[in-house]
């Protein structure tokens, strides 16, 4: 028997926890984000945030935390306790902005001490996380990250990609898609010296290290009022 053919015939492993984060203010949004938040903004007929939710329950997630933030309270209303995806979610409240590692790293208690996904609640991207749960994290290794090559707002890219690891000296650099799957390590290890920090500075203490994998599929960061009609637009077809 092959080595496809054992990966095929195996079982699958537990899907993991999820962590999606949505407590930004999304001020580039607005006047939108005034009444709404931006993971709530909707396209293709639901919100944003809901996209990532049916994503993760598809792949079996069946434990999701998201972040409150700025009108949290919206999110909670229409996600409820996740029981309509057949997932359960949990909510973690910052009463001031942590940003993205430090409110996965307020969040960790409740996302257990196994590898989990994150995903941003204002990414749009079709990648199937099931490649991903088909193969689990290396020992020793951190995480893994997701890259797409570069959007007109970002022609610098974020890191590269050197032999399969994040880089951020290796050329062509390509940017951070907001889909990670990491170790609670990478956080809670990580040296710091205040509450609110972001992934980027964690991700760049951890090259060599991290995994990297470039994707060239269907992605958008909404980040404005611009790409979310141009995605919505894009999703009609």
């Amino acid at each position: 028997m092959s080595d496809i053919d054992r990966e095929q015939n195996s079982p699958l492993p537990e899907a993991p926890a999820a962590m999606v984060l949505a407590a930004g203010f999304g001020r580039r949004m607005r006047p939108l984000t005034d009444r709404l938040p931006k993971p709530m903004l909707p396209v293709a007929g639901k919100p944003l945030i809901e996209h990532a939710i049916e994503r993760l329950a598809k792949v079996g997630v069946r434990r999701a935390v998201v972040n409150l933030g700025h009108l949290g309270h919206r999110i909670r209303e229409h996600l409820g306790d996740g029981a309509r995806w057949g997932l359960e979610i949990q909510y973690s409240v910052e009463e001031e902005p942590l940003e993205t590692a430090g409110g996965i790293l307020r969040a960790l208690p409740l996302l257990g001490d196994q590898p989990f996904w994150v995903v941003n609640g204002d990414v749009w991207c079709d990648f199937d996380l099931d490649l991903w749960r088909r193969r689990p994290l290396p020992d020793g290794c951190p995480g893994r990250l997701l890259m797409v090559p570069n959007p007109p707002h970002n022609p610098g890219g974020d890191f590269g990609i050197d032999k399969g690891l994040l880089s951020g000296s290796a050329s062509p650099r390509y940017t951070f898609a907001g889909i990670s799957w990491l170790d609670p390590e990478v956080l809670s290890g990580y040296p710091r010296a205040r509450a609110r920090f972001g992934l980027g500075e964690v991700f760049t203490h951890n090259e060599g290290r991290l995994q990297a994998e470039l994707y060239d599929g269907d992605w958008c960061d909404v980040g404005t009022p611009e790409r979310l009609e141009r995605l919505e637009e894009r999703l009609k077809f």
